[in-house]
């Protein structure tokens, strides 16, 4: 089988056209810069310029295609906004699918997307699932709620650095979910009919607050977080001004987000019956425990390895060249 997906230099895409190469499909990627995706040629990838945003480019795309994976979204430095891009583009995009003939499209979502009409992206989503419903195309929709590759950049690393750890409201349990191990769901819903026209959660097992993932990156870095609060009335201002500056307006509808992280309902779902559709074994998903673990151990090795500890007390030590020597 022939796949196209769309979005595949992403964090989750990347991990899905890896998992679809691995496991034999013929892979295309669309791509807007084809230097910038160098590596998924490097996998084995094909990569064909173009973009959903502008319709004309999509045909030659679609040539020969027997399913798109769709794990586009638009980006905070985007110069389009997430209406132009995740809803406006997305249309653009399953219209030419459905006119090239192609009936098999697996769309991410958002978990509980349709419970917040009033955050940009989330409200969006939603809109496509009921879109992608009216059409006749054989869709699957995924449903992840957060990557632990994202904990990295929002809680490690600035542990690591000595750094401020920043919350807001009160902390929403995250059932976050390993990038890999969601790519796997996208594949299998190409092989198994029962995922046809319906939608899923794909999650963690465990919702994790905000305060449980900086003790636990605590423990294995063996420093003490800095953290500071953001409160939300103070974001919601952020946001109203970021609206009124075009170049900013992706970063409002990000900041909008903070609506979910702060609303203390828990992002979860049962998975039991999913994994029994898909046909996949939850042991051999990567625990939040093990991820942030093995991240850990790799960078302080590589840390002791450089002396960065010895460093770092030289430069404590050393004194100003202004300073009296006597």
């Amino acid at each position: 089988m022939k796949l196209l997906i769309v979005g595949a230099t992403g964090t989750l895409g990347r991990q899905v056209a890896r998992c679809a190469i691995d496991q034999g499909y013929q892979v295309s990627c669309l791509v807007r810069n084809s230097r910038k995706a160098a590596f998924l040629k490097e996998w084995g990838a094909e990569l064909v310029e173009g973009d959903f945003c502008s319709p004309s480019t999509l045909g030659e795309a679609l040539v020969g295609i027997e399913a798109v994976i769709d794990v586009a979204t638009a980006r905070a430095t985007d110069s389009k906004s997430i209406l132009e891009v995740d809803w406006q583009g997305k249309v653009n995009l399953i219209q030419a699918v459905y006119e090239a003939g192609i009936k098999r499209y697996v769309f991410f979502s958002i978990l509980n997307a349709e419970s917040y009409p009033n955050v940009p992206l989330m409200e969006i989503k939603h809109c496509t699932e009921k879109f992608l419903a009216e059409t006749d195309l054989d869709y699957t929709i995924l449903k992840p709620c957060g990557f632990m590759q994202g904990l990295i950049s929002q809680y490690a690393i600035p542990i690591l650095e000595n750094q401020g750890v920043w919350m807001t409201g009160e902390s929403t349990p995250t059932a976050y979910m390993d990038t890999s191990d969601i790519a796997k769901f996208a594949i299998r819903a190409l092989e198994v009919p029962e995922t046809i026209r319906k939608s899923f959660p794909v999650v963690g097992e465990k919702a994790w607050k905000a305060e449980e993932i900086i003790s636990l990156c605590e423990k294995l870095s063996d420093q003490e977080a800095k953290i500071s609060r953001a409160p939300i009335g103070l974001l919601r201002l952020v946001r109203a001004l970021t609206y009124s500056l075009k170049w900013t307006v992706n970063i409002a509808d990000r900041l909008a987000f903070t609506e979910v992280i702060a609303s203390g309902k828990p992002l979860k779902a049962p998975m039991e019956e999913v994994y029994q559709v898909f046909g996949l074994n939850p042991q051999d998903n990567t625990t939040l425990e093990s991820y942030l673990n093995e991240y850990f151990s790799r960078i302080l090795k590589k840390l002791k390895e450089i002396g960065y500890e010895k460093n770092k007390n030289k430069k404590k030590q050393k004194r100003s060249p202004f300073k009296n020597k006597n």
